[in-house]
């Protein structure tokens, strides 16, 4: 099974690419990120036209995640965090496929920092962390997927001076990230490309496709039950480089 974490950059921009990479590739499970999309504008039929069963949790203009599947209807468990009730972005949804439960994520960027934005994105990771927590307790096979935003170590960019002021790279982010896979989760991507120099984020701005200035920032943290059964992790960095494609690969884990 080939579970894929895909931030689309708006899913109506990018939907002829999503329907493509979904042809091409058959991926088993799919989270979306940053739809920039409302619930009821959500482009349910033309994606269940692939064959794919979807939940979204959509928001206008902005934020979005949604859960697909190929060949069968997710099972929606949970939207949102708890901890912040004031808190409205969209930006969690946990879905039960098959037995698996699967949570696409869009953690807050952080920018500019320091300032209130930045103390969000720290607090967001504290509700993740706790809510995984308890799907780690559960023993159940969980698979939290998304873009994180955050640059966990320095061979995950290509430019540690360009990065070193960005919310993305500050100490406090990556410590916050630390201790949520320290929690028991396995970051696919890293342990199948433990030298790093993977990218699955390049900028539209200064020719960053171009010159390969990337980083990394989408992640698949596996539970141990999960962690087991991993085969191999990766990017499809050649969507990236198509038309109108988003400034994210999409980014994998295959299991056995």
């Amino acid at each position: 099974m080939k579970i894929v974490t895909y931030n689309v950059n708006g899913i109506k921009a990018r939907l002829p690419r999503l329907v493509e990479y979904l042809a091409e590739e058959q991926p088993g499970i799919v989270c979306l990120q940053e739809l920039k999309s409302s619930d009821e504008t959500f482009p349910a039929a033309e994606i269940e036209a692939t064959g794919y069963g979807a939940v979204w949790h959509g928001q206008k203009g902005f934020n979005g995640v949604a859960v697909l599947a190929r060949g069968k209807q997710p099972v929606e468990r949970q939207r949102g965090l708890s901890g912040e009730i004031e808190d409205e972005h969209s930006r969690y949804l946990e879905c039960d496929v098959d037995g698996l439960i699967v949570a696409s994520i869009y953690l807050p960027n952080g920018n500019p920092q320091p300032g209130p934005k930045f103390d969000y994105k720290l607090r967001w990771f504290e509700r993740l962390r706790a809510r995984g927590r308890e799907l780690l307790s559960s023993e159940v096979p969980t698979v939290l997927a998304g873009d994180f935003n955050v640059i966990p170590n320095d061979d995950d960019t290509f430019s540690i001076r360009a990065m070193a002021e960005d919310a993305l790279m500050q100490p406090e982010s990556r410590e916050a990230y630390r201790r949520l896979v320290a929690d028991g989760w396995t970051d696919a991507l890293r342990t199948r490309h433990p030298r790093g120099g993977v990218w699955t984020f390049w900028d539209y701005q200064a020719g960053a496709w171009a010159r390969d200035a990337g980083f990394r920032i989408d992640h698949l943290l596996l539970s141990p039950a999960v962690a087991d059964r991993l085969h191999d992790a990766g990017v499809d960095k050649t969507h990236r480089g198509r038309e109108r494609a988003s400034d994210h690969a999409p980014t994998w884990a295959a299991l056995r």
